[in-house]
């Protein structure tokens, strides 16, 4: 019995890096029977003369769409033009995020493509998710980006045409097909097919399938404002305020000042997809 990590699936092939050598394993059918699936990112037990999986050992996190578990941080990549930016769905990757314990760093993309004023304006919007403690980096702020992902085992994600796969290759040169945007559709093209994790000087990084909506509703409404991690910061009359119609909140007196305001108004968007 060997223990190793899953860098790739491919339907019911799991690739498998133990020891720095590669190897083609199925899993076994007991995973069936406990309704429960490898995943990329496991760290699992062996078994190299069958080449099957034994053994799933505890996960520290673990993210439904994308796939993938024990992963340290997760590149939101947002493409600021081509597709255009959608605070909506960034806010709901990060809500997301929070809720598995995973912590965010939002990548910014296609910054070449904003006049002078979209730049000024984008700058402002996104001091303010710094300043509540989200990193936050542009796609020309490579060497910066790779201190900061140094030792961490990382996963991306983000809407389709985002620039995902083109980042990778930025940092780490691999070859990863990439696609023009589809004008017909706003959006790019799916290149990524599956989840497969590279090893890029010293850290791991996780390419995924892209996505333009997150499913939520697995949050109850409780919970939810505790992803939306700066609310944590204001005092309400009742502790259970869930800031939304309940008087004296601590929070809505801060909307539009010291809260963003499309942070709010998607904080309660998604409430009401909850309820």
């Amino acid at each position: 019995m060997s223990k190793g990590r899953i860098i790739k699936q491919i339907s019911n092939l799991y690739t498998v890096l133990v020891d720095d050598k590669i190897y083609d394993c199925r899993s076994c059918g007991k995973f069936r029977l406990d309704k429960m699936s490898p995943v990329v990112g496991d760290i699992v037990n062996v078994d190299l003369t069958r080449k099957y999986i034994i053994d799933i050992l505890p996960r520290k996190n673990y993210i439904l769409r994308p796939t993938i578990s024990n992963i340290d941080l997760c590149l939101i990549v947002t493409a600021l033009k081509e597709p255009d930016l959608s605070l909506n769905l960034l806010d709901k990757q990060l809500c997301n995020l929070f809720y598995n314990k995973i912590k965010p760093v939002i990548v910014l993309t296609k910054i070449d493509l904003l006049t002078k004023n979209e730049l000024k304006k984008y700058n402002n919007i996104f001091n303010y998710y710094k300043k509540i403690g989200i990193a936050v980096f542009y796609n020309t702020e490579l060497e910066k980006l790779e201190k900061y992902l140094s030792g961490k085992v990382v996963a991306l994600t983000g809407q389709s045409g985002a620039g995902k796969s083109t980042l990778i290759n930025k940092i780490g040169n691999i070859n990863l097909k990439t696609a023009e945007i589809s004008k017909a559709l706003g959006r790019g093209k799916h290149t990524t097919r599956h989840t497969e994790i590279h090893q890029i000087k010293d850290f791991w990084l996780a390419d995924t399938p892209g996505f333009s909506s997150l499913d939520i509703t697995n949050i109850k409404k409780q919970e939810l404002k505790n992803t939306f991690i700066e609310f944590n910061n204001y005092q309400c009359k009742f502790k259970d305020c869930i800031h939304y119609k309940e008087i004296d909140c601590g929070v809505k007196k801060e909307v539009g000042k010291e809260i963003l305001l499309s942070r709010y108004e998607d904080y309660c968007k998604f409430l009401e997809e909850l309820k």
